[in-house]
């Protein structure tokens, strides 16, 4: 995950899913308010799953307004269509 700064995206965590397509815990426990890219590397999933995908990587930009929320970000795919949305 990146944060966008004045001088470019800076890098504030990575972390790789687990076999339930999940990420636990990224990054740190409090982030500031600003926008933020999660870039996932959706073609090496497919590929480990010998599926061809039309989507080898997706980036979510999002804007964190409240840091004292909680933010879930979840990305929904198929190796042809992804959608996404402000969980909670």
């Amino acid at each position: 995950m990146d944060r966008q700064t004045p001088d470019g995206w800076q890098e504030v965590a990575e972390g790789t899913t687990d076999d339930d397509g999940r990420i636990t815990s990224l990054g740190p426990e409090a982030l500031e308010a600003g926008t933020y890219r999660i870039d996932f590397e959706t073609g090496s999933y497919f590929a480990a799953a010998d599926t061809e995908t039309f989507f080898p990587s997706v980036s979510l930009i999002f804007e964190l307004t409240d840091p004292a929320q909680h933010y879930h970000v979840p990305l929904l795919i198929s190796p042809f269509a992804y959608s996404t949305y402000r969980g909670s």
